[in-house]
């Protein structure tokens, strides 16, 4: 890990506020001029986040048996008809170019003698016709944030902002300023001097991933809150395609193993998914078995725990040979050893888990939000390539081409954005500390449980209604607590969280049809005329005729 500097060492108002330090929020921060101020801000360490632990790779067509065509027909297959192919087209072109510019960071993927694939070993994963995913031997994710932040460690004009987490962004409105609604800033609680201070900027990037901790079962990370979507969603931007969670087919079944994933690529090198009694059951639900799209797999395994009351089912690849199962997943390999599990002698137990979050705040091809001066990038946006389910390992690359796009749009408007104006300070003054903080931890865990029983991978109208009502009454719990005591992180991403869960429940409601990750007893097929996007408008929104 590099070593980080230290806070604030210049002065604000900054040119662009990055709220995120996963791959999107540091290859935006990186492709910046260093002509320009910028901040980066991190909930935690400046590494902590999603992409940390992404294991599988990075899709791009890099071998010469493959094709740009292919790469989008296979992601508009697994989008279940509801991708914007502009959008997927954008991202697969940008896809070379995109590894290129790892590779000049420094990136060290894991090569190959093998001909036709450019020096580097390229993996398939689920949905995905060719091999076509470049990693890092099984820790491509931890390769890509520790090389991109070593290189912003090396850049004079960025402030990098540890253990701050983003409260609220604060827009012309709110100020009473006339003209177009814009975001000018935004209020950051400092975690460890306990105070909110009102950050400026002339643009601010939503990076900040997304909201699978809204789950009791997820293999994201802590930090993973929604806490980008939460807050565009209050400061008046659309959102869309919310119901679609992609809950990843294979997580570590241990008490001890949490947010412990078993890569997509275990599969796709011949790990075969088992019932107890080692009968393989992925053929009688999809030809492509094991290497069907990750909806189809997490339904099929939760259709078995279900039909035969068992708690996991298993993935085997123990018939590989050892040194190629060691060789290829070696951060898996010693994981699972350390918890009893040699995954090159027997097979592992495994269930699905909440994994990824394919709507999110609106943007446009620049990645431009409806908000101007605000742009959202990575998991915390919806693109348009993912539709009702994500591919295996387009997430990554969606990070690295939005925020190239991102950067190109901020550099062609920058000159001709004013100055922020001052920002009122953040008032304590009618609030007090809590005496209460048993009540945060309560509904935290209410929410993740009823998300997880009634708005899971498998949904009805009764549970969405029932879910629908507790959402409520929290939203009203939490909206008290938060007026009358003062902020901490729990409380912020429990508020976050709650706002989220509620899009979720909402947008699912909508969906009278079942299609990619949404899936309902009451609506089992889909239905052509469902076949668009879900937006949400908040209250507040302002159409485009009103914006700049």
């Amino acid at each position: 890990m590099p070593q980080l500097k230290s806070v604030m060492t210049q002065p604000v108002p900054y040119d662009v506020l990055i709220i995120g330090s996963g791959a999107a929020g540091l290859s935006l921060a990186l492709q910046l001029p260093e002509s320009l101020r910028i901040a980066v801000v991190a909930k935690r360490d400046l590494c902590e986040g999603n992409t940390l632990y992404a294991q599988g790779g990075i899709s791009a067509v890099l071998d010469a048996n493959d094709s740009l065509e292919s790469h989008v027909a296979d992601t508009l297959d697994a989008g279940g008809g509801l991708c914007d192919e502009a959008a997927v087209r954008r991202v697969v072109e940008h896809g070379p170019e995109s590894i290129g510019w790892l590779l000049e960071q420094g990136v060290e993927f894991t090569r190959t003698p093998a001909t036709g694939t450019a020096g580097y070993h390229l993996t398939r994963e689920g949905g995905h016709t060719h091999r076509r995913v470049i990693h890092a031997a099984d820790a491509t994710g931890r390769a890509v944030e520790t090389t991109l932040a070593d290189r912003l460690h090396a850049r004079s004009n960025t402030d990098i902002l540890e253990r701050h987490i983003a409260v609220d962004l604060i827009t012309s409105d709110k100020l009473g300023l006339t003209g177009p609604r814009r975001c000018v800033g935004a209020y950051l609680l400092n975690l460890d001097a306990g105070h909110v201070r009102s950050i400026p900027a002339k643009c601010v990037v939503l990076a900040t991933g997304g909201a699978a901790k809204a789950y009791l079962y997820t293999s994201n990370p802590d930090v993973a809150t929604g806490d980008g979507i939460a807050m565009a969603w209050r400061a008046g931007c659309r959102v869309a395609n919310m119901e679609f969670i992609q809950f990843h087919p294979t997580c570590l079944y241990h008490p001890d193993a949490k947010a412990s994933l078993i890569s997509e690529a275990v599969r796709g090198e011949g790990g075969r998914l088992l019932l107890p009694d080692g009968t393989r059951f992925m053929p009688a639900f999809d030809e492509r078995a094991e290497l069907a799209p990750r909806d189809i797999v997490a339904r099929a395994i939760d259709h078995e725990m279900k039909r035969l009351g068992i708690d996991c089912v298993l993935l085997d690849i123990s018939h590989k040979d050892a040194d190629f199962v060691r060789g290829h997943f070696p951060t898996i390999y010693e994981h699972c050893l350390a918890l009893g599990f040699d995954m090159t002698k027997e097979p592992l137990p495994v269930v699905p888990a909440a994994h990824y979050t394919c709507g999110g705040v609106i943007t446009g091809a620049d990645a431009q939000t409806d908000l101007r001066g605000l742009y959202a990038i990575g998991e915390t946006a919806y693109t348009g390539l993912h539709g009702a389910n994500r591919m295996a390992s387009n997430s990554l690359l969606e990070c690295l081409v939005f925020a190239n796009l991102a950067a190109r749009d901020i550099m062609a408007r920058i000159d001709a954005l004013t100055a922020p104006p001052a920002l009122p300070t953040w008032d304590e003054s009618r609030v007090t500390n809590s005496d209460e903080e048993v009540v945060v931890a309560h509904n935290w865990d209410e929410l993740r449980r009823f998300m997880w029983d009634y708005v899971g991978i498998v949904r009805t109208d009764k549970r969405l209604q029932r879910a629908k009502r507790r959402v409520n009454l929290l939203r009203q719990e939490i909206a008290e607590y938060y007026g009358n005591f003062r902020v901490t992180n729990d409380l912020l991403e429990l508020r976050n969280l709650v706002d989220v869960a509620d899009l979720i429940i909402c947008s699912a409601q909508r969906r009278k049809e079942s299609r990619g990750l949404h899936y309902t007893l009451d609506y089992p097929r889909p239905d052509e005329s469902q076949r668009h996007p879900t937006i949400l408008i908040p209250d507040h929104y302002v159409p485009a005729s009103g914006r700049s």
